[in-house]
C-alpha cells in the first residue's frame, strides 16, 4: 500500500461517530475503539499534550496506520466496536479472559407436550428459559432430578402421534407419562409441567410437600422400595434448594456486577439473581487491565460491553458496582438486545448495595489468592532465573536455551534444543536436529553441528528485510541471554567456538553432573561456580537439564526401530549379514557391540581380527 501520511490522514477525520482502527507495520489491529466524535477521539492519540496511559504510549509508538468506519449513531458504533474487538481480540485492548457461553433449561411451553432440553443459547421460539447456571452438570442433575419427580418426556417425537407408539424404558421405569402411548391425558401432563415449572422458578416448598407425602403413603402401604425411591429424591430436591441460599422479595432477574483490581490485574464477579433468588456467580479475569491508569468504571464498561455481546439472557436490571461513561449507550443497547428496558444502576444505600459489596469482596478473594498463586509460581520461575543470573554475574536472564546431543553408539544421533522464558518452558519454540554431518559417536562434533545450525539460521532470518520487531519473533530470530550446554568445559568450548566463528557474544554456561548424574555445579567463563542445591534457581536448572535429556530422547526414540538398531553394524566396513547377525547373538545388542574390548570382539564366531579390529575401530571413533 502507498505511504500511510499521518498527520494528512489526521485532517481527513469527519465529525462523526464511528470506529477506528489500528494497525502495526505488520498490518496486524492492535486496538479497536469507538467515538462519538472520531475527528477528536483519534487525533487525541498523536498530541503530545493528551495525557497517556504507559500502556496507550506504547500502543501509539506501534501505530503503522488507521482506518475508521463512520456510523449514523453512537449505538450503532458501540455494536460495531464489540464486534470488531471480538473478532480479532487486538493485543492493546483490555480483554475479557473467559468469553464462555453458560447452560440455561430450555421448557418448550410451545408444544402441546412440553419437554425439558438442555441449551446455551436463548432464542424467541416460544420457549422458557431459566439460568444461565455456572456448570452444565448441574444443569443435566437438574433435568434428571425433574424427569424422575414430574415424568415428563425426553424424546424428539413430534406429539400428539396419530398413531400410539409403542412405550418407551422411560415409560417402564417411571420417568415418562408416556404421552405417545395415550397413557396420560393432556391435562395429567400439563399438570407435572406446571410442577416443573414452579421447581425451576425455585419454589421448593410445594415439590418437598408433594415428594414427602408420597414418600408417606408408600410407607403406609408397605412398599418400601418406592418409599425409597422418593426418599432419595427428596434428598436430591433439598440439596438444590440449599444451594440457592440468597433470596430477595423484589422476585426480579439481575446481574450484581463488581470488581477488585490489583496492577495490571482485575478480577470481576457477577452474581446471577432470577426470580429473586441467586442461582450462580462466576469470576472473569480481565488481561492487560492496567488498574492504575484506567479507572474502575472503565473496566466494568469494558467488561460489560464483551460480556454482553455473546450473552443468551439479558436481566431487566444490572447493579454496577462504579458508573461509567458510556452507561446511557450501553443501556440502549442491552435493551435493543433484550426486545425490553435494561437499566444499569449503582446501588447506593440498602440490600442491593450490600449484594454489590458482597461481589466486590469475592472479586478481592479471588484476586488476593490467584496474586498469592503467582507469587509462588514466580519464585519457581522469574525467581530462580533471577538467582541463576545473580549466581553468574549476569544483569537479567530472560530467555535461556539448553542443548543435549542422544544416541546410540553414534547411530541416529539427535539433537534437541529447549527454551525457559523467565523461568518457564516455552514449548513452542523448542526445536529438534537430526545430526547429518557426523559418523559414530561423536557429541562434541554433534554439538557443534547442532548450534552451528541454529545460530546461522538466526542471523538468516535476522537478516532479511521484512522481519522489523525481533520480539515479535518466536524462534530461531530470537537469540538467548544464556546458553546452558548439558556437560561441563568441553561442550562449554565447543559453544564457545561456534559463537566466535559466528561473530555473536552470549554467555554459556556448563551444567556439570556427578557420577549420579545429578547437576552438582556450573561451569562458567573457565571456573566451576557451586549451587545451593535447595534455592530454587538449582531446582530450575535441574529441570530445564531435564527438559533438554527428555526431549532429545523422545526425539531418538521415534527414529529408532530394530532395523535402524542393526543398521548401525551395516555401516561397518567388511560386516556383512552373516557377521553382524553373530555379532548381536554374542553381545545382544548394538550397545553391547560398542561396548565390547578388541580381545572380545575377537572371540566373536565368525569374526578374524580384521574384521574385529575394523568394529572396535568404528565405534571408538577412529575408523
Amino acid at each position: 500500500m502507498e505511504e500511510f501520511n499521518i498527520e494528512e490522514e489526521l485532517k481527513k477525520l469527519p465529525a462523526k461517530p464511528g470506529v477506528y482502527i489500528m494497525h502495526d507495520a505488520r498490518d496486524r489491529i492492535i486496538y479497536v475503539g469507538k467515538a462519538v466524535i472520531l475527528r477528536n477521539r483519534v487525533r487525541s492519540y498523536f498530541r503530545e499534550s493528551t495525557k497517556k496511559s504507559p500502556k496507550i504510549k506504547e500502543m501509539v509508538k506501534r501505530i503503522d496506520y488507521f482506518e475508521y468506519i463512520v456510523t449514523d449513531s453512537e449505538l450503532e458504533a458501540l455494536v460495531l466496536e464489540c464486534n470488531l474487538i471480538k473478532e480479532h481480540r487486538p493485543k492493546y485492548n483490555t480483554m475479557l479472559k473467559d468469553d464462555k457461553t453458560y447452560p440455561y433449561i430450555k421448557v418448550t411451553v410451545a408444544e402441546e407436550y412440553p419437554r425439558l432440553v438442555f441449551s446455551r443459547r436463548i432464542k424467541k421460539d416460544g420457549s422458557r428459559y431459566f439460568g444461565p447456571y455456572t456448570s452444565a452438570g448441574a444443569v443435566k442433575d437438574t433435568i434428571e432430578l425433574i424427569s424422575k419427580i414430574y415424568r415428563l418426556r425426553t424424546c424428539r417425537k413430534n406429539l400428539p402421534a396419530e398413531k400410539p407408539d409403542r412405550c418407551c424404558l422411560n415409560h417402564h421405569i417411571g420417568r415418562c407419562m408416556g404421552p405417545c402411548t395415550n397413557l396420560c391425558t393432556k391435562e395429567q401432563y400439563a399438570e407435572g409441567v406446571a410442577g416443573a415449572l414452579q421447581f425451576l422458578g425455585g419454589n421448593y416448598d410445594t415439590v418437598i410437600k408433594y415428594v414427602t407425602d408420597r414418600m408417606m403413603e408408600a410407607s403406609e402401604k408397605m412398599e418400601y422400595e418406592e418409599a425409597g425411591v422418593y426418599k432419595e429424591l427428596l434428598g436430591s430436591v433439598k440439596a438444590v434448594a440449599q444451594k440457592q441460599k440468597i433470596s430477595y422479595s423484589d422476585g426480579e432477574d439481575k446481574d450484581v456486577i463488581a470488581m477488585y483490581g490489583m496492577d495490571d490485574d482485575a478480577v470481576v464477579q457477577v452474581f446471577f439473581v432470577r426470580n429473586g433468588r441467586m442461582i450462580g456467580r462466576e469470576h472473569f479475569f480481565m488481561t492487560d487491565a492496567g488498574c492504575g491508569d484506567m479507572g474502575e468504571g472503565e473496566i466494568l464498561q469494558t467488561f460489560i460491553k464483551q460480556f454482553y455481546m455473546g450473552a443468551a439472557f439479558i436481566p431487566r436490571q444490572i447493579l454496577c458496582q462504579h458508573d461509567f461513561s458510556e452507561r446511557e449507550v450501553i443501556e440502549e443497547w442491552l435493551s435493543s438486545k433484550r426486545g425490553a428496558k435494561t437499566v444499569i444502576t449503582v446501588p447506593q444505600k440498602g440490600m442491593k448495595e450490600k449484594l454489590v459489596e458482597l461481589a466486590a469482596e469475592n472479586a478481592r478473594m479471588v484476586l488476593t489468592k490467584d496474586k498469592e498463586k503467582i507469587r509462588r509460581r514466580e519464585g519457581r520461575t522469574i525467581g530462580a532465573a533471577k538467582e541463576i543470573a545473580a549466581l553468574l554475574g549476569l544483569k537479567g536472564i530472560a530467555r535461556m536455551e539448553a542443548f543435549d546431543i542422544s544416541n546410540t553408539s553414534g547411530f541416529e544421533s539427535v539433537g534437541s534444543m529447549v527454551v525457559f522464558e523467565n523461568g518457564s518452558p516455552r514449548r513452542s519454540d523448542y526445536r529438534r536436529f537430526r545430526i547429518k554431518t557426523v559418523q559414530g559417536p561423536n557429541d562434541y562434533a554433534s554439538m557443534e553441528e547442532v548450534l552451528s545450525r541454529r545460530f546461522e539460521h538466526g542471523l538468516a532470518e535476522r537478516s532479511r528485510e521484512d522481519v522489523g520487531d525481533i520480539s515479535d519473533f518466536n524462534s530461531f530470530t530470537r537469540f538467548p541471554d544464556l546458553i546452558m550446554m548439558d556437560g561441563g568445559k568441553g561442550q562449554v568450548h565447543v559453544c564457545e567456538k561456534v559463537l566466535s566463528d559466528l561473530g555473536l557474544s552470549i554467555p554459556v554456561c556448563g551444567m556439570v553432573k556427578d557420577d549420579r548424574h545429578r547437576t552438582r555445579e556450573l561451569y562458567f567463563e573457565d571456573r566451576y561456580v557451586p549451587i545451593d542445591t535447595a534455592s530454587e534457581g538449582f531446582k530450575l536448572i535441574t529441570r530445564i537439564q531435564d527438559e533438554a535429556h527428555r526431549f532429545a530422547i523422545e526425539y531418538h526414540r521415534s527414529l529408532r526401530s530394530k532395523a535402524q538398531v542393526r543398521s548401525v553394524l551395516d555401516d561397518i566396513k567388511g560386516i556383512g549379514p552373516a557377521r553382524r547377525k553373530a555379532l548381536l547373538k554374542q553381545f545382544g545388542s548394538a550397545e553391547g557391540v560398542a561396548a565390547a574390548t578388541a580381545e572380545e570382539l575377537e572371540k566373536t564366531p565368525g569374526l578374524d581380527k580384521a574384521s574385529a579390529q575394523a568394529v572396535y575401530r568404528f565405534f571408538k571413533g577412529e575408523g
